[in-house]
């Protein structure tokens, strides 16, 4: 292979040209990274299970009960692997578990587009089992890099929302804290143990 070819980065419009085979797929700066749908072993395996489930529920309710609350124009909330390009040139794409956009941005792509483009308010990522640490890592350093403004990893096990700001520490709030997004999201105020249902 030369080294022409082993640097070629990928576009977004490659990426939805792949097969859907269950392999979930994502590009952080044109670069392909895969997730396989069956072990090792060949036995398939499902990435989310029960609690992912919950919670993304859960937080979507919260989350939905506060942007009600808003005045107009409220922005949009999308879960469930919403595809978002964060940028172009190279490209990254992802699937995000839970997403909260501007008015603007949610505007700008029609209902019947496959993705929305830009930088979202919030990108929350739910933590599941076969998740690794590295692929966490990028995909937090690239939600930072781009200017997502708010990012918050959700670990089920541990019952915890370890919080992202650009250029700022990470803040960990647990069950006894209360989770506070000024000023990105106003007036959103929930104790974390309503996030996992306690």
């Amino acid at each position: 292979m030369t080294a022409t070819a082993a640097t070629r980065l990928m576009t977004t419009e490659e990426l939805l040209a792949l097969p859907d085979d269950g392999t979930e797929r994502w590009l952080i700066r044109g670069r392909l990274r895969e997730k396989p749908s069956a072990s090792p072993e060949g036995t398939p395996m499902t990435g989310r299970n029960r609690w992912h489930s919950r919670i993304l529920i859960r937080l979507g309710q919260l989350l939905g009960d506060w942007l009600d609350r808003q005045p107009e124009p409220r922005g949009e909330l999308l879960g469930g692997e919403a595809g978002v390009r964060l940028r172009r040139t190279p490209d990254s794409t992802v699937g995000v578990d839970l997403v909260h956009v501007s008015a603007a941005m949610a505007a700008e792509d029609p209902d019947d587009t496959t993705l929305l483009n830009g930088v979202p308010i919030l990108a929350v990522e739910i933590l599941s089992p076969n998740d690794k640490q590295e692929e966490i890592d990028e995909m937090v350093d690239e939600y930072l890099h781009v200017g997502v403004p708010l990012v918050w990893l959700i670990d089920p096990h541990d019952e915890t929302v370890l919080v992202y700001r650009p250029g700022a520490a990470p803040r960990l709030f647990n069950v006894e804290d209360d989770l506070t997004a000024e000023p990105h999201l106003p007036g959103f105020r929930e104790p974390v143990a309503r996030v996992f249902r306690r």
